[in-house]
């Protein structure tokens, strides 16, 4: 009986791991895209808008992304090997661990998304002649 047990708890953390897997993949998926609107934005800025400090607040903001992806990056290797090899249970613990790095990202996107804002906003106040 404990046998069973053991497995039934050893499959509900694989499950558990696995999810987290699956949701850092979209996470990640999420700052690719980042990157590549950053991309653009900086061509934007630097043909129409020609901000500097809108410039500085890119460069700052492609900084964070590339932290946030190597935070990210690291993460999921952390959880390949614990649902490998691991064997410590998965807990509240752990779940608070994972939503504080979904914290994160929302933060860092939100943060994005402020300054594409400002960006639109000096766009929006160009006339066409």
């Amino acid at each position: 009986m404990e046998v069973e047990r053991t497995y039934r708890t050893d499959e509900h953390r694989r499950l558990c791991i696995k999810k987290d897997l699956i949701e850092l993949g979209g996470w990640i998926n999420t700052l690719e895209r980042v990157n590549e609107e950053i991309n653009y934005l900086n061509i934007i800025d630097k043909q129409l808008v020609k901000d500097s400090k809108i410039g500085y607040n890119l460069q700052a903001i492609r900084r964070k992304n590339t932290l946030m992806m190597g935070l990210l990056c690291s993460y999921e290797k952390e959880l390949n090997t614990e649902y490998e090899y691991g064997k410590l249970r998965y807990d509240l613990s752990r779940a608070k661990l994972h939503e504080k790095k979904r914290e994160r990202l929302d933060s860092f996107v939100l943060e994005f998304i402020e300054l594409r804002k400002a960006i639109y906003h000096k766009l929006s106040l160009f006339h066409r002649r």
